[in-house]
């Protein structure tokens, strides 16, 4: 039976499978979403249940790798309790603004409350068309699922703010985009979908009303201390500018570029969300850009500080009808905003040198640290060094020169190293700290595992050309933990060979 004539199970689940579902966005006023069941899919398989993530959830990850919790995995059952929805919004897409996107391929089952007291969203990402589908299919592919699975994973092991992935399923079906393709869904687990782009959407039509009943949602659900203040729609704002100007340092500080900064792309908690053409850049490059589509460099590796601030203008813009109320002018509302907007540059600056300073073993700030920082990094981009392997070997090179040797090989010219090494050392005799707890806390900042791109791509090869999902198990686990050294897994943190290198990546919309 193919999934257009495959009905959506609507019995009873079994009594094993409880989501406890609590609706909090299914409450809101209709114009927020459209009402609609995920679409099902022909046979669906089972590829991964992140059994440590549902069981924070409350969820029996067994009861979810049943018979009965894949079809709900899939969209072909709805589970007791859920209201499935997909969401409106609308964005800027590459600086373009779109009134209307919304949830195209996604699906709100609902909101659960975790076991440490938060709510969060579980959505099906690849579930089928919507009525914001623009003439798509709304079915996503293997491939991007994976990805999305291994970085977002890896993302939250490294300690960044970010979506989660609950499960992988097949469908049983293929996908057209340029090739003929597996299908496949995604479970997402997130604080919430909220984004710029949901602002926008009320916006762009006028509808004050609507702005209002959002920002009331995203105080209650995302920043209950802004309820209190005199100013709550100033308070959010300034909420969500401090929460993306650090998550863009933790970024940069890691050497992941996003790919795909747009404004629907943004989320209203803080977190990463919608993993499509991003990746680990390698040797360091400021300029780095992997997205096939972004032919401009809009969001290149060192842009993506510029290009958050001006997401969050355009959420500004958004807010400044209530911003004006409750400041008591146009003239008192924009001067508001601009103030709030103006805390980005703090923000970052703050959490990003603080970040660099930990992983060059600094303990202190002092004069002539972001001279030695930016040295460092200028070196590295004139000797093509790997960034993520630099600052990991100089983990070692802090106990002692004889850990030099490793770091020097990653430099074009060695010696480039070997000059920098200098002033670096003598600033850290500037410190009284042991070279114990400086090991310990550089080792900290510093992981030894990231999703490089060509292992990330060795794995979606083997699974989508000879469905073999033991690559993505085996470089899954070693992600989950980046900043343990572990036996026999070496080849996991080498770059990639010339004839491995990836240097573009997809949506895969």
């Amino acid at each position: 039976m193919s999934s257009a004539e495959a009905p959506t199970i609507t019995s009873p689940v079994p009594q094993h499978i409880r989501f406890n579902f609590d609706n909090t966005y299914a409450r809101l006023p209709e114009g927020f979403y459209a009402r609609l069941n995920p679409t099902p899919v022909a046979a669906p398989s089972l590829v991964k249940i992140n059994a440590e993530l549902a069981q924070s959830l409350g969820l029996d990850p067994d009861a979810l790798a049943s018979p009965e919790g894949v079809e709900i995995l899939a969209g072909n059952r709805v589970a007791e309790g859920s209201e499935p929805l997909a969401m409106a919004y609308a964005g800027h897409q590459f600086g373009h603004f779109v009134p209307q996107l919304g949830d195209g391929r996604a699906n709100l089952l609902g909101e659960v409350v975790g076991r440490d007291g938060v709510r969060y969203d579980i959505q099906l990402k690849g579930s089928g068309p919507t009525p914001f589908s623009r003439r798509g299919d709304g079915r996503a592919v293997l491939g991007p699922v994976l990805r999305e699975y291994i970085v977002s994973e890896a993302m939250a092991a490294l300690g960044v703010p970010t979506t989660r992935a609950l499960a992988a399923v097949t469908t049983g079906e293929q996908v057209f985009r340029e090739t003929v393709l597996p299908g496949a869904v995604l479970t997402r687990v997130a604080a919430s979908h909220l984004r710029v782009g949901t602002f926008q959407y009320f916006a762009a039509r006028g509808d004050v009303d609507g702005t209002r009943t959002l920002a009331d949602y995203a105080i209650a659900r995302h920043y209950p201390e802004a309820g209190q203040s005199s100013h709550p729609y100033r308070a959010l704002l300034d909420g969500v500018i401090a929460r993306q100007a650090r998550l863009v340092a933790q970024w940069l500080l890691l050497g992941f570029v996003h790919g795909v900064m747009n404004t629907d792309n943004t989320s209203i908690s803080g977190e990463t969300i919608d993993y499509g053409p991003c990746a680990f850049m390698e040797a360091y490059d400021p300029d780095q850009v992997f997205s096939s589509i972004d032919q401009q460099g809009r969001y290149s590796y060192s842009n993506q500080p510029h290009a958050m601030h001006w997401n969050l203008v355009r959420l500004a813009e958004a807010l400044l009808p209530l911003l004006n109320q409750e400041s008591g002018s146009e003239e008192a509302g924009l001067a508001s905003a601009q103030e709030s907007l103006a805390a980005f540059a703090l923000h970052f600056d703050t959490a990003r040198e603080a970040g660099l300073r930990r992983k060059l073993g600094l303990f202190t700030e002092r004069e002539g640290d972001a001279a030695l920082i930016q040295d460092l990094l200028d070196r590295m981009t004139a000797n093509r060094a790997d960034f993520t392997l630099t600052f990991r070997l100089l983990c070692d090179a802090v106990a002692g020169t004889e850990g030099d040797a490793s770091v020097r090989v990653l430099f074009a010219d060695p010696v480039a190293y070997d000059s920098w090494a200098v002033g670096w050392r003598r600033r850290l005799e500037a410190e009284r700290v042991s070279k114990e707890e400086r090991v310990a806390s550089m080792r900290g900042a510093n992981p030894v595992f990231i999703p490089r791109n060509h292992l990330v791509q060795a794995v979606i090869d083997a699974a989508v050309m000879r469905q073999d999902f033991q690559p993505f198990e085996e470089l899954l686990d070693v992600v989950s933990r980046p900043y343990e050294d572990r036996v026999d897994l070496e080849r996991y943190a080498i770059p990639a060979r010339p004839e491995e290198c990836v240097t573009q990546t997809f949506c895969g919309t």
